[in-house]
């Protein structure tokens, strides 16, 4: 590891290390890899295995499933778009998604999927960049009907069934009312999703196609995409959701013949890709550097700002505030960040290390990825610890408190 001299400490990077070893010596976390940089300087840290029980250490190349980390890298392509005016922000999207046309809204979001009113106004493209279409996954809602629904219909990832083809989803997605009025509240995730739909029909390529011309290529993004090719696959390690109750390492997803092993059905914008820390600090630092990356512009410098500035009023907030706080174990980092840009939180407000205006977002796999403009920063922890028990949860904070401490300005 490089001597801290770029501005950060040298007492205040062993002290990083020394957390991060902690928490990997604990028995807790099997691995990780900690990619951070200021300025010019970056340092990695790969610290343990691959398996709980040994098997090969962690490597700066080691391969990721990055779940809903996803949404700040897969929200480009939409950007990309409104650059070109191929999309804007107030178009409806029904033009491209006419499954979407004529929306029923229900009277109570705990109601009969059959009680509802018409929706006021159509789904705009800006409702679904800022999750505020009226259906996501509301964590402080789950066993209504409605989200019942949403998992009846496998329109969200991690159930047991996988996410149907695109068309297909669309037909599904349409069937059900919305929870609520279009552009009132924001929702978790659903959106996200529909992003990749929505760049598919306006360009006729896949999702997947799309981002790797416009957005990963250019970046030298190669480790990122839906799956990790058969000759690759050693660089994945295997996915725990340890048991709550006894923190026994239960597989969630197995590296060979796993769900990350072959091309998805669907390309999930939302929580589906795969990545390095290298990768992902291509894209971050490229974001901190308003749209460029070397000597080539990926987005304009105000779709950038769009992207990472908060785009919720206080009404549309209350959702998110909620989700926040009341998931306890995640609340440490959701709960701090007050914002929402697109696909992205955005500190509107200083509850902990992190200023004002730092944006990114955390994904339930042990993965998180934020970029800090005041302090030039950017920090990227991945792990394979998903979020069952708050052990990754906590890795993840302490990141963030060690990283800052090392600022040495």
């Amino acid at each position: 590891m490089e001597q801290g001299n770029g501005g950060f400490s040298a007492t205040g990077l062993r002290r990083l290390r020394d957390v991060l070893t902690r928490h990997v010596e604990s028995g807790r976390i099997p691995g990780l890899v900690a990619l951070f940089s200021r300025g010019e300087e970056t340092h990695v840290e790969a610290i343990g295995t691959m398996r709980h029980d040994g098997g090969a250490p962690m490597s700066r190349d080691t391969i990721f499933r990055m779940a809903s980390t996803s949404k700040p890298v897969s929200v480009a392509a939409a950007m990309v778009l409104l650059d070109e005016c191929r999309l804007r922000l107030d178009d409806p999207v029904q033009e491209w998604l006419p499954e979407l046309a004529d929306r029923r809204v229900l009277k109570r979001f705990d109601g009969p999927l059959d009680d509802t009113v018409p929706a006021r106004r159509p789904i705009t493209v800006r409702d679904l960049l800022t999750s505020t279409f009226g259906l996501g996954m509301d964590m402080t809602s789950l066993g209504t009907p409605i989200m019942n629904a949403v998992f009846e219909q496998g329109l969200t990832p991690n159930l047991p069934v996988p996410v149907p083809e695109p068309d297909e989803w669309m037909r599904r997605l349409g069937e059900l009312p919305l929870m609520h009025q279009p552009g009132e509240r924001w929702q978790y995730h659903i959106s996200n999703d529909l992003l990749g739909v929505l760049v598919a029909r306006v360009t006729g390529r896949p999702f997947e196609t799309f981002l790797r011309e416009r957005v990963f290529d250019p970046l030298g993004m190669k480790d990122t995409g839906f799956h990790v090719p058969a000759d690759q696959i050693d660089r994945l390690p295997t996915l725990y959701a340890p048991d709550p109750q006894t923190g026994e390492f239960l597989v969630w997803d197995e590296a060979e013949g796993g769900r990350w092993s072959r091309p998805p059905a669907f390309a999930g914008g939302g929580g589906g890709l795969v990545s390095t820390a290298d990768d992902y600090h291509a894209y971050f630092r490229m974001l901190l550097n308003g749209g460029k990356h070397g000597g080539e512009r990926i987005l304009s410098r105000p779709a950038v700002e769009l992207m990472t500035t908060d785009r919720l009023t206080p009404e549309q907030n209350a959702a998110r505030k909620a989700m926040a706080t009341e998931n306890v174990h995640i609340s440490h980092g959701q709960g701090q960040h007050g914002g929402w840009g697109f696909g992205m939180a955005v500190r509107t407000y200083r509850g902990d290390y992190a200023p004002i205006g730092q944006f990114g977002w955390d994904g339930g796999s042990g993965t998180a990825s934020y970029a800090d403009p005041a302090n030039r920063l950017t920090g990227i922890l991945l792990t394979q610890v998903g979020a069952s028990t708050p052990d990754s949860m906590r890795l993840v904070h302490d990141f963030w408190t060690t990283l800052y401490q090392a600022i040495d300005d």
